[in-house]
């Protein structure tokens, strides 16, 4: 079928004329805080966007219409900065299933003749004001009340705990293989500056795009580092509160050191079913990211002391 064959019918140009409208409308809704990063969003928006694509007459063409002015408004959003490649990425996991789901129900009423089998604005515009109700309905029924999420990561290194402490506690630059997420956008560290060794100093991280500043609240040399997360600003994280960034240190063996970093954060973004298993992964790839380093700065070190001998 032909671009021009297919552009003479309505329903393909009222299916872009549709979806963008409704996607910038959700986005607008996200982007000036209008909307919490939830089910109305997440869920509701994409099956209301399925049934208003889906309740026009042709959907050899209307669906066609939808997936090319997705993918458009998409690359725009990433071209112009207004959201990172993998925001994007880990959106459409969840937003293509239920956008379907919203289509197959406006089919299946379709067939029970509910609706006629022509362009009718009132029906195609009844989903975009059932979701404008469900955005402030969702915003009063959430809590402020955030759950604080704990993630936790080990490694065995052939090394002193004091070792072990004394090269991770002030990092001057982290060169290691970056885990596929941060081959996306996942903020990459660059360095950790201690100011003082000792409780209440400063520790302030440095990433592409942004840094976070944390307080040291417990400093044993070899046992202990642990710190309160004040302030941070990272580029498109808005829905993560990071509180605390903890090292612990454990003598295995005469010479062998498992370090455990702990990271605890809040979030948020629901259903939590989705997005915390994804928050898991993108935390964990950076505790992974700051072991590879820590491993080539102990390596070098060791080689170094061999040199001197």
């Amino acid at each position: 079928m032909k671009f021009y064959n297919i552009w003479k019918d309505r329903s393909f140009r009222v299916s872009i004329i549709l979806s963008f409208v409704f996607l910038t409308v959700g986005f607008a809704f996200l982007h000036f805080g209008w909307a919490v990063y939830g089910w109305a969003i997440f869920v509701f928006f994409p099956i209301v966007l399925g049934a208003a694509i889906g309740v026009l007459p042709n959907r050899k063409t209307s669906i066609p219409g939808f997936i090319i002015t997705f993918i458009v408004f998409l690359f725009s959003l990433i071209f112009f900065g207004l959201e990172g490649v993998l925001c994007v990425v880990m959106c459409l996991p969840i937003l293509a299933p239920f956008f379907f789901l919203g289509a197959i129900i406006s089919h299946l009423i379709k067939r029970f003749k509910e609706i006629k089998g022509e362009v009718n604005l009132r029906v195609t515009v009844i989903p975009l004001v059932l979701f404008l109700l469900a955005v402030p309905i969702e915003n009063s029924l959430s809590d402020n009340k955030r759950e604080v999420i704990e993630v936790s990561t080990e490694i065995i290194l052939p090394y002193t705990p004091n070792q072990v402490f004394d090269a991770i506690k002030s990092v001057d630059t982290l060169i290691a293989e970056k885990p596929f997420l941060m081959k996306l956008d996942l903020p990459v560290p660059h360095k950790c500056i201690l100011e003082k060794e000792e409780v209440g100093a400063l520790r302030i991280c440095y990433f592409e795009g942004g840094r976070i500043i944390e307080r040291v609240t417990e400093f044993k040399r070899g046992e202990v580092l642990r710190m309160d997360v004040i302030d941070y600003e990272l580029t498109g994280r808005n829905w993560l509160g990071f509180e605390e960034a903890i090292y612990l240190f454990e003598q295995i063996g005469l010479d062998s050191c498992k370090m455990t970093r702990i990271t605890t954060y809040t979030s948020e973004l629901y259903p939590r079913v989705y997005w915390e298993p994804l928050e898991r992964i993108g935390i964990q790839q950076e505790h992974e990211f700051v072991f590879s380093n820590l491993e080539r700065d102990l390596s070098n070190l060791q080689n170094t002391m061999n040199s001197d001998f």
